[in-house]
């Protein structure tokens, strides 16, 4: 239940906040509309408010987080002094249907979230961006701009490029508005980073669903119950709920924002005959920019592709290329006013742009074909369905679209053409990169990804333009296009039923013992930290440990992500992290569980282990911390000893095994030690065993092979929850 409240009250606190700011900006002409714009208003305020708070010097919003209501307080007043309290109710109600189906969305959405875990958390598909996002808002909630305490001011890690420090890091390169949204509404709902970050993420797809309404209805020009499937069609179908549990929160406030200003952009060549209308749309552009700049600020520089491929089309047919400047000038003016506002975010495009030509971001995501763009994918990867399934789908999306688009150009529809410029300019683009991609070999497919998921509202408009050949006079054409439609949303239920069961156990989620090593935090002993939990592979561990230890120097093994980068190892102390936990004998250690623990370098039995090759991935039982992984017949286990003389080491194996057999350590071709295991779980102590100075790999054998089981056609061995690493005191030999 907490999770419904929570998201409930951020969607409520948002639209609170750009209530009177709607009010006060909606133009002229749509101002009953004004709640339609509201979310957006809302979202880009709030931004704006830590913006300022930030570059004024206060120690985060949770200093002046509360005294920041009175400024939507303010503008409600202003607003509904303006429009009336009774019209601004009425108002509402016209749009109220929508804001239904935005709850509906919200709440289907957190379902799976409150299943997955008894409090409020994140999880995630695989992506570990929500723990770059949470690291910022406790940035911005807790530390002022000029605090360079602990990891915030660690230049050799944190440095990129002309930034030297974490706070500038987030205010200039990184995604400043959806780490500025968690921070101002954690500090309201009394809310950690880790436990709103999650759920920001479906609040701002819930939001998204009126504009997308809107983008439908305002621009292509469909009846009520199109636009209505469109915006429900965007709210649940797979290409957005992978960005919600994948937690892509930049890429969720971008597409809104471009469907505004498309949305301005168009109503404006339709009505820049009347005098001044430019004006009246100032505000709308300069909200949408402002979104666009705090998130993805580096979008910027295409977010005007559909209305200008529309502008540009209508003047080459009409020759009005004196308005078609007007227009130009127009639409530019708020991106200035805006720009100057976030000028940091504007100042640190060109790095922006360099660091994608340094690093190959993101990880390949299928390409989507014609059946895509619609939300009829099987899997929360978004695989498409297998051949020849897909091809038949594909085929029949592209002859109902080409056979709508050729009536309408033949009739010569604006709507047709409109449609052709929401969609063809960004395709074109996602094709580019999908091929790039393929001929490189990079992840050049997570950018055509993430350019599609931003211009999606109207590529999804524009992709229901099948729609309008249910006309009155050709009922054959109606009952096929209502048969699609009704197995069009069979098979976007059926992925909201997937994206529920794959969310319900996630691969990723932040439990009670990755909270618990925010402890570490008030130990004034633990003075600084390498980040070794979870090495080689495990982010997800790396960065939430860094999150809840902003205040401590820490320092990375591998590059782990933007503004953690790898350095020598300075710290102090170790945390370790996953199956291996080492203790020492003097007690220059911290056990803070069984997966989580620290010890101190200077400690004269020190050494470090981690994981090596035989391994699967861990594994994990849902709605609690108990976590595994299988050995794939031998498995490695990588030690270095960097003391001058021998220790002697002792083990202790959280383990069980599909039938009974004999675990065994090897180093090199010497047994070392070894313990019955059978297939009850038990901590299985075995004798201590000689670590030599220097690195030295022990293998984790079996005195049998490895065996399979029913359903699973993996060769497995032990099933390990735990290994605890004890350095014994006194000298080896003793």
């Amino acid at each position: 239940m907490l999770f419904y409240v929570v998201a409930f009250g951020v969607l409520g606190h948002i639209l609170f906040w750009g209530a009177g700011l709607a009010l006060v900006t909606m133009p002229r002409p749509w101002r009953a509309f004004w709640p339609i714009l509201a979310a957006p208003a809302g979202l880009v305020l709030q931004s704006l408010v830590v913006w300022l708070g930030a570059y004024a010097g206060f120690a985060g919003t949770d200093t002046y987080g509360w005294v920041s209501e009175a400024i939507p307080c303010l503008l409600l007043v202003i607003g509904l002094r303006r429009r009336g309290f009774g019209l601004a109710g009425r108002d509402f109600g016209r749009v109220a249907g929508v804001w239904l189906l935005a709850a509906a969305t919200l709440e289907i959405l957190v379902a799976p979230l409150a299943a997955a875990s008894k409090g409020l958390t994140t999880a995630s598909l695989g992506s570990c961006d929500a723990a770059d996002y949470a690291a910022g808002a406790r940035v911005l909630k807790e530390f002022a701009h000029h605090d360079r305490a602990g990891f915030l001011g660690l230049t050799e890690v944190v440095r990129v490029l002309s930034v030297d420090n974490f706070f500038d890091f987030w205010l200039r390169l990184n995604h400043f508005t959806p780490s500025a949204l968690i921070a101002l509404n954690g500090t309201i709902f009394h809310c950690a980073p880790h436990e709103l970050t999650g759920l920001m993420a479906a609040v701002l797809l819930a939001v998204s669903v009126p504009v997308v309404f809107w983008l439908a209805r305002a621009v292509v020009g469909y009846r009520t119950g199109v636009s209505v499937g469109v915006a429900a069609l965007y709210g649940l179908g797979p290409i957005t709920g992978y960005a919600v549990y994948q937690v892509a929160l930049g890429q969720l406030l971008a597409a809104p924002a471009i469907a505004l200003v498309t949305w301005a952009g168009v109503a404006l060549w339709r009505s820049s005959s009347v005098p001044g209308r430019w004006r009246q749309f100032f505000g709308v552009l300069a909200i949408g920019y402002a979104l666009i700049l705090g998130s993805y600020n580096f979008i910027v520089i295409v977010c005007l592709v559909p209305a200008i491929a529309y502008a540009a089309g209508c003047a080459a047919w009409t020759g009005r290329w004196r308005d078609f400047g007007r227009w130009v000038m127009a639409m530019l003016l708020p991106l200035g006013f805006a720009g100057i506002i976030f000028w940091e975010r504007v100042a640190g495009l060109a790095e922006r742009f360099h660091q994608f030509a340094v690093f190959d971001f993101g990880w390949p995501i299928p390409r989507l074909s014609p059946e895509g763009w619609l939300g009829l994918i099987p899997s929360s990867n978004l695989s498409p369905w297998p051949e020849p399934a897909r091809l038949i789908l594909a085929l029949l999306v592209a002859l109902l679209l080409a056979a709508a688009l050729g009536q309408g150009l033949w009739r010569r529809r604006p709507a047709a053409f409109l449609v052709l410029c929401l969609m063809v300019p960004v395709l074109v683009g996602y094709a580019y990169l999908s091929w790039r991609g393929m001929r490189l070999r990079t992840n050049a497919s997570y950018d055509a990804y993430k350019l599609f998921s931003v211009f999606y509202p109207g590529i999804l408009a524009g992709a229901c333009y099948w729609a309008t050949l249910a006309g009155r006079r050709r009922g054959w054409l109606r009952i096929v296009v209502g048969v699609f439609g009704l197995g069009l949303a069979a098979g976007v239920l059926h992925s909201v039923v997937v994206f529920q069961r794959a969310m319900r156990t996630p691969p990723l989620i932040v439990d009670r013992d990755l909270i618990q090593v925010g402890r570490l935090e008030a130990m004034p002993e633990v003075d600084s930290l390498n980040m070794r939990l979870g090495y080689p592979d495990d982010m997800w561990s790396r960065l939430w440990a860094n999150e809840f230890l902003l205040r401590k120097p820490q320092y990375f093994l591998t590059y782990t992500y933007e503004g953690r980068f790898n350095a020598p190892l300075r710290g102090n102390w170790d945390l370790n992290g996953g199956l291996i936990t080492v203790s020492l004998p003097g007690g220059d250690c911290v056990r803070i569980n069984p997966h989580y623990s620290a010890v101190k370098l200077a400690d004269p039995a020190y050494f470090r282990a981690a994981l090596g090759t035989g391994w699967y991935a861990p594994e994990r039982l849902p709605r609690s911390t108990t976590r595994w992984q299988w050995t794939a017949g031998a498995a490695a286990l990588e030690f270095d000893n960097p003391q001058s003389q021998p220790l002697r080491v002792a083990c202790a194996f959280d383990v069980s095994c599909r039938d009974g057999r004999q675990l065994q350590l090897w180093i090199g071709n010497q047994l070392a030690t070894q313990t019955a295991v059978d297939p009850t779980r038990a901590v299985r102590h075995l004798p201590e065993f000689i670590l030599p100075p220097g690195r030295t790999e022990v293998e984790v054998r079996s005195d049998l092979p490895p065996a399979t089981a029913y359903g699973d056609n993996r060769s497995l061995g032990f099933c390990v929850f735990g290994i605890e690493l004890s350095a014994q005191p006194g000298p080896a030999g003793s």
